[in-house]
């Protein structure tokens, strides 16, 4: 395992469960925009519980091989989506933001193979 990769992992993982963070103590920046693109409240919960799972995933990934390359294609899959609801809802200023999410963790799986 290299030095890059696990730094990657760990700034990922950190990013996911901050954005997480943001969820479940309801940051006024995250959850307005949430508002906006449609996402429905009762959503919220679990979105930051898919969040939280997938950065404890990577970071026990480090030591379980296996649990770190399911945690980083969920939340590939889960920032993808994130990405495809802010352009269905027409806010295409906002794309940076879940891109922003999602690089990490596509780096870490990258140098991971």
């Amino acid at each position: 395992m290299s030095t890059t990769y696990t730094v990657v992992t760990i700034v990922g993982a950190a990013m996911a469960a901050f954005s997480a963070g943001s969820v479940f103590l309801h940051a006024k920046w995250v959850v307005e925009p949430l508002a906006d693109y449609g996402v429905p409240r009762a959503w919220w919960p679990w979105l930051g519980a898919a969040k939280a799972a997938g950065a404890a995933g990577m970071m026990i990934g480090l030591f379980v091989p296996v649990i770190g390359l399911l945690a980083a294609i969920g939340l590939i899959l889960y920032f993808t989506g994130a990405v495809i609801t802010v352009a269905r809802a027409r806010w295409y200023s906002h794309l940076a933001f879940p891109l922003i999410y999602l690089a990490p963790v596509v780096a870490s799986l990258a140098l991971r193979a």
